[in-house]
């Protein structure tokens, strides 16, 4: 497995570097990253100042590692902070506007760019985020014995690191001086995998959105739209979530306004939902000082960077992607206290499942169900104030995994 993953892994940089051209933006944007990872770190790190080094996958692990990297850098000031990403989603977003002192795509996992890697940035302290666990940087770390967490870290019996055929990748796990782990499931599986060093501290996104919730204004452009209606508010929605909202909007009840998030902001695809809906809709760049918002039936947000502080102002949310294979963040809306709404396919998100258990969040596989429920939401003012309660209340019993995490961090 060891020798098969390094030649794949080597195959896979070099296509990528010589063809990454002729891909998506994404792909540009991930293969320029890669080719300018040394000359950055080179220029924003500080040789003479000691490092901890956080990782993480994109935009979701982000908001995961914020809160201890906020207080890592208020307690150790001392050190510099570098940051890096894998996805182009997260870095492109995020490369200007996080407390790291240094920011930048990780280099691909082969032999020679990890050495390469760690020898410029000389990491005294390493934190990974939730998955994206790559075997050769853990082997590296473990051999030049760098102390290295994980937080909020899932794992289940089927984890790829547990497979059988590969010892290899179970051993890349011992570079974990501690796992915080956000459930007992996780913590059972790495104890019989024969790791002890494992402490449940939770989730801690629910500290993250707790500290957006805490500051959230509430802007005069909902008020306006919403007026004295119920406001359903579709986050980070795709085609599949959009067919299914868009078919009810249009023969919802008048006193119902929704807002769509759509995943994908860029033009065409803004006017495919347009042409769906058969109701006064407006864009949110459309809208100007003098524009009555009381008229449309539909706010489409095209833009980035609004959605997880308007959740104050709904009464109901619908999450995109539970059709696919990832839905996407749920803990934003639960701790402004509200319904959720989203497809079937919850299984790999704990909050989801523990949520929908409680009857704070509700699963659709159709039409007629998300009818069904949505007309329930709407008719019924002590259901939606039953399972708000019920979301709100998971999202603050889940507060508080940054404090315990820092608990255990000794520099």
């Amino acid at each position: 497995m060891k020798y098969l993953y390094n030649i794949l892994l080597w195959i896979s940089e070099k296509f990528l570097l010589l063809f990454g051209n002729f891909f998506g933006s994404k792909v540009q944007y991930f293969k320029t990253g890669q080719k300018q990872i040394f000359k950055k770190l080179k220029t924003c790190l500080n040789p003479n100042q000691k490092t901890i080094w956080f990782h993480v996958s994109s935009l979701g692990e982000y908001e995961q590692a914020l809160p201890v990297i906020e207080k890592i850098k208020s307690q150790y000031v001392d050190y510099q902070i570098l940051l890096t990403f894998f996805s182009p989603s997260g870095y492109e977003v995020k490369k200007d506007k996080t407390p790291a002192d240094c920011v930048s795509y990780l280099p691909i996992d082969t032999r020679q760019n990890v050495k390469k890697f760690l020898d410029l940035v000389q990491p005294d302290v390493v934190f990974f985020v939730k998955y994206d666990l790559w075997p050769n940087y853990l082997h590296e770390l473990k051999k030049r014995q760098i102390t290295t967490y994980l937080i909020s870290g899932l794992f289940t019996k089927n984890h790829p690191f547990f497979k059988a055929y590969s010892p290899w990748l179970k051993n890349a796990l011992k570079a974990f001086n501690r796992f915080f782990v956000q459930d007992d499931n996780s913590q059972k599986v790495l104890n019989q995998q024969g790791f002890k060093q494992v402490t449940i501290t939770g989730d801690t996104r629910f500290d993250r959105v707790f500290q957006i919730a805490q500051t959230a204004p509430s802007y005069d452009f909902i008020k306006n739209f919403k007026q004295n209606n119920i406001l359903l508010i579709a986050g980070s929605t795709w085609p599949k979530d959009e067919d299914l909202l868009t078919r009810y909007i249009n023969s919802s009840p008048e006193n119902l306004k929704v807002i769509i998030a759509p995943h994908e902001i860029h033009d065409k695809h803004i006017s495919e939902i347009e042409k769906k809906l058969h109701v006064h809709a407006i864009r949110y760049s459309d809208i100007h000082k003098d524009t009555d918002l009381s008229k449309h039936k539909v706010l489409i947000l095209n833009t980035i960077g609004l959605l997880n502080k308007i959740y104050v102002d709904a009464d109901i949310v619908y999450i995109g992607n539970g059709f696919g294979k990832s839905i996407h963040n749920i803990q934003e809306p639960a701790v402004f206290g509200v319904p959720i709404i989203t497809g079937p396919h919850i299984d790999k998100f704990k909050e989801a499942v523990d949520l929908k258990i409680a009857g704070g969040l509700i699963t659709i596989n159709n039409f007629a169900e998300l009818k069904a429920a949505l007309d329930r939401l709407i008719q019924k003012p002590y259901l939606r104030k039953q399972k708000a309660g019920i979301t709100k209340t998971y999202a603050l019993q889940n507060v508080g995994a940054t404090d315990k995490i820092m608990k255990h961090i000794r520099l």
